[in-house]
């Protein structure tokens, strides 16, 4: 299923330059997935998902998506 990890889609925001920092501002509280925090930078998002990142509003489209 296509799909881009969390801590990918941070980076791609423009939230965190290195995969190290994106670690941070995920398990900062401040990242949420369809309505909940979610602390887990490998978390899976898939199409249509959710992401608020310190309070801006991301919805996952198909064209970040990778087919894994």
């Amino acid at each position: 299923m296509p799909h881009i990890e969390l801590n990918a889609f941070v980076k791609l925001q423009g939230f965190a330059p290195t995969g190290g920092q994106a670690k941070i501002v995920i398990r900062s509280g401040n990242v949420h997935v369809n309505g909940q925090v979610e602390t887990r930078n490998k978390r899976k998002l898939v199409l249509g998902d959710k992401v608020r990142i310190n309070g801006r509003d991301f919805v996952v489209e198909a064209s970040v998506l990778s087919q894994d």
